[in-house]
């Protein structure tokens, strides 16, 4: 008899792990930034380096060691590591070069957890329904950030950012179970064939193109090209947003608080139906021309974030809710793309090189918007910046060729 398709458990397992792995640490570690420099009287630009620096330390961990190991093995690891930094910065002294330490493993355990193996594992499951695939398990990304959102703010109102630091820490080890008793690497560990048909597809019997290869390929740059500057844009808010709510008159406590909770909520809420809606018509449609107005969508919200003030919630909501539809499908456009183009084996090696470069743009931009920020006093300046990096991205996908690599 025939064994039931095991591709829904994995994309299930997925779901909770990326969520538990990525969204949590990521979307929430923002939150602390004006309690850590507070607490150690460190200037914006101090507390927002460590992650580029990190980034710019480890960006050789990509290339060297995600297409060489498991992909449930890197997960393991990775999120040991991430747990280990979280619960660092919660009980650090104010020693910067200790705080900068932190965020290399942070980064290490981002790289080696995050999207690159789960990507790799939800496109080595599914051919026909990649997209939809890819995009439920984005969700989980949204509904587990959304979560550690909704209790950061009382877990520190309850027991100080420290201890709320640790929590968010312990929770990664929740994916644990799901890596080692739910998920596999590939469909052919379990006698099973992509989507769950009879006989494997074409493209997986395609030799994966080495690194020269790719980086001879002009699709190969211009995909890097334009999801640099996206993700750099996007990190930029992502990270710059509670201080442009400080710099708009919100004050420092329960008022910056409370809106930066409702923003992030909404943000990963939004995310999540823009992850749903991309991964639906990224099956049926150009992959090309549904990222760049995804690309397209996260440059026309930062004028938005500009217009927030302390008095008025709706630029608010709609900065967050077109923010996060923005955002959401941005993220997941970028491997489905590098499968489109490259083809399904070579996707490890592809994202070891772009999740890396990426993450400098992610990193150093929003450094870049501090000393902008310092240099020409205000923000709105510093993000116009921020919306001709994300329009020069949004261009470079339009650039890409029409025709897929591999059919």
């Amino acid at each position: 008899m025939k064994k039931s398709f095991h591709g829904s458990w994995i994309v299930f397992a997925a779901c909770i792990t990326f969520g538990l792995s990525t969204g949590i640490p990521y979307y929430n570690i923002g939150f602390f930034y004006d309690y850590i420099a507070r607490d150690f009287n460190w200037s914006r630009e101090q507390v927002t380096l460590g992650f580029p620096l990190a980034a710019a330390m480890t960006i050789w961990i990509g290339p060297l060691v995600i297409a060489r190991f498991s992909p449930r093995i890197l997960i393991l690891i990775g999120t040991a590591l991430t747990c280990i930094a979280l619960v660092g910065f919660g009980q650090m002294p104010g020693v910067l070069w200790i705080y900068y330490g932190f965020w290399v493993l942070y980064t290490i355990g981002y790289f080696l957890s995050g999207p690159p193996p789960h990507q790799i594992i939800v496109s080595q499951w599914y051919r026909r329904n990649r997209g939809k695939a890819m995009a439920i398990v984005y969700v989980g990304v949204g509904i587990m950030g959304s979560l550690g959102s909704f209790i950061v703010k009382p877990l520190t109102e309850a027991f100080g950012y420290h201890i709320a630091l640790c929590i968010l820490g312990g929770m990664l080890f929740l994916s644990w179970p799901f890596v080692i008793f739910v998920m596999k690497d590939r469909p052919s560990d379990m006698g099973q064939n992509p989507d769950g048909d009879d006989e494997p597809p074409a493209e997986t019997h395609v030799v994966a193109k080495t690194f020269k290869e790719l980086m001879a390929s002009k699709s190969f740059w211009l995909l890097l090209l334009g999801s640099l500057c996206s993700i750099g844009s996007i990190g930029a808010v992502n990270f710059h947003m509670k201080f442009v709510f400080l710099d708009e008159g919100f004050t420092k406590g329960g008022m910056v608080d409370g809106a930066w909770r409702t923003a992030s909520i909404l943000i990963l809420w939004s995310s999540i139906a823009g992850r749903l809606s991309i991964g639906y018509f990224s099956d049926r449609f150009s992959k090309k021309w549904v990222m760049f107005v995804t690309y397209f969508i996260v440059a026309a919200t930062i004028p938005l974030l500009l217009k927030v003030r302390p008095d008025d919630n709706f630029f608010l909501y709609a900065f967050a809710i077109m923010f996060g539809f923005g955002m959401g499908a941005d993220y997941m456009m970028i491997p489905l793309m590098a499968a489109d183009q490259f083809g399904v084996n070579s996707l490890a090696r592809a994202m070891a090189v772009i999740l890396p470069v990426n993450t400098i743009g992610q990193t150093w931009f929003p450094y870049l918007v501090s000393v902008l920020r310092s240099s020409l006093g205000d923000y709105e300046r510093a993000m116009t910046v921020v919306l001709g990096v994300a329009l020069v991205g949004a261009a470079a996908i339009a650039m890409l060729p029409k025709q897929r690599a591999l059919k």
